[in-house]
């Protein structure tokens, strides 16, 4: 164990003997002050100790009991009105805030905070847009303003992704190195992406990488960074993402690059395919974990546009199509059938047209591949019954008219996209 690691035990174990004497002195503590432990405690959980999330727990519960055992004259004192809000955006009880505030006449900012929290905490994005909009952050204390800022920011997201992005870097600067700027850089990730900011979406990727990969919530970054590199690929230098996931240990780095060779193999982007499947091959062998059957399967899906009937088999030769889950067995069958069609000989006379078979293909997420997270991610092994493999579809007669021999590489071009186009389809 090293000294950083003991010192962080035995702070977790000195904060965790905080939590009876807090319940013990609850009724002596002002609000404020138990706040201010429950924000250490989750800045604590945003950089990876996990140990100390029962404490949260517990601290939750004690301020909620002792919120509504409180006159209306102890909020006379704003830092126990701005405890009371923090501890509404900080995961608190929405009926309890609710009781507490009916009770309270606010004015100005605390009345539209107090009011935009709680239409945010029930559901109610609309309402609380509405009523935090004249809210200015940078006009609060810092710890009230920077949930406000990242509350707004997350509301008008979808809508007005420039102002969501200037709030969340206002939610940031309030508070550095908090669970608020954990959530609010792994909101950005998202938004960067979907306004094409490539320098913005690698910046905010690469802060959280930094800071923020042991957090409980790191899996939804995982979502967002694998989702913009697919979307920005073609903006992306392959290098800068390497540097990113350099970042991360080996296993999460692996299911990392799997999840892009999947998503970039189904939406036809082969290069951007090749490489992750490549650095998840790498980063597998750091971990002793031999070749991976879903890195192949997903470098071959991405080939079948441009490879050979030969090269692509060959890749799947080596596949163990036992050890893929349910839907990559599907992607499996669908890359073997076009890579079979392509061997097939075309007809002589043209053939009339006929209806294209369908194929029996379940709609396919990214739940088959693990999340990243801190625990390691297993290989999904899923069988048909008995263990026995399913076999692949039989290739199908040619469905399009076969042009003159003359055009005879224009027509074997369309009859490959045209077999992807129909086994594929249904999962782009």
């Amino acid at each position: 164990m090293t000294p950083r690691s003991r010192l962080c035990g035995v702070a977790t174990l000195a904060m965790l003997a905080v939590v009876p004497a807090l319940a013990r002195a609850q009724t002596a503590l002002q609000p404020y002050q138990m706040v201010r432990s429950l924000e250490i405690v989750q800045d604590r959980i945003a950089t990876g100790d996990h140990a100390i999330m029962p404490m949260q727990r517990e601290l939750l519960a004690i301020i909620d009991s002792r919120l509504r055992a409180m006159k209306t004259s102890d909020f006379a004192d704003d830092r126990n009105l701005q405890a009371l809000l923090v501890y509404a955006m900080s995961g608190g009880n929405p009926a309890t805030v609710s009781i507490v505030l009916s009770r309270l006449d606010l004015a100005g900012p605390n009345k539209d905070i107090g009011t935009g929290v709680l239409h945010y905490l029930n559901g109610r994005s609309t309402e609380a847009h509405a009523a935090l909009r004249p809210v200015d952050p940078l006009a609060l204390p810092p710890a009230l303003g920077a949930f406000a800022a990242l509350i707004k920011g997350s509301i008008v997201g979808t809508e007005a992704p420039a102002e969501a992005l200037k709030l969340l870097d206002e939610a940031r600067l309030l508070a550095p190195g908090t669970l608020v700027e954990e959530g609010a850089l792994r909101r950005s990730i998202g938004l960067a992406a979907g306004t094409g900011d490539t320098t913005r979406f690698m910046r905010a990727a690469s802060q959280y990488a930094e800071r923020y990969l042991r957090s409980p919530y790191a899996s939804q970054f995982a979502d967002a960074f694998v989702a913009g590199v697919v979307t920005l690929h073609g903006s992306l230098d392959l290098a800068a993402i390497g540097d990113i996931t350099a970042l991360m240990d080996a296993e999460q780095e692996r299911v990392i690059y799997l999840r892009i060779a999947r998503r970039a193999g189904i939406d036809g982007f082969e290069e951007l395919a090749s490489f992750a499947s490549d650095k998840a091959q790498e980063a597998g062998l750091r971990v002793n974990v031999a070749e991976d059957p879903r890195a192949l399967l997903y470098s071959s899906l991405a080939a079948v546009s441009s490879g050979t009937s030969e090269e692509i088999s060959a890749k799947l030769a080596k596949i163990d199509r036992r050890k893929l889950s349910a839907s990559d067995r599907e992607l499996f069958d669908a890359v073997a059938a076009v890579a079979a069609k392509l061997t097939a000989t075309p007809p002589r006379l043209p053939a009339p047209p006929v209806e294209p078979e369908t194929a029996d293909m379940a709609a396919m997420d990214e739940g088959d591949i693990p999340v990243l997270d801190v625990e390691t991610a297993p290989l999904p092994r899923q069988a048909t019954a008995a263990g026995r493999v399913a076999p692949a579809p039989k290739p199908a007669s040619a469905t399009a008219p076969i042009a003159a021999p003359s055009d005879k590489k224009v027509a074997e071009t369309r009859r490959r996209l045209d077999e992807i186009d129909r086994l594929l389809g249904d999962v782009r």
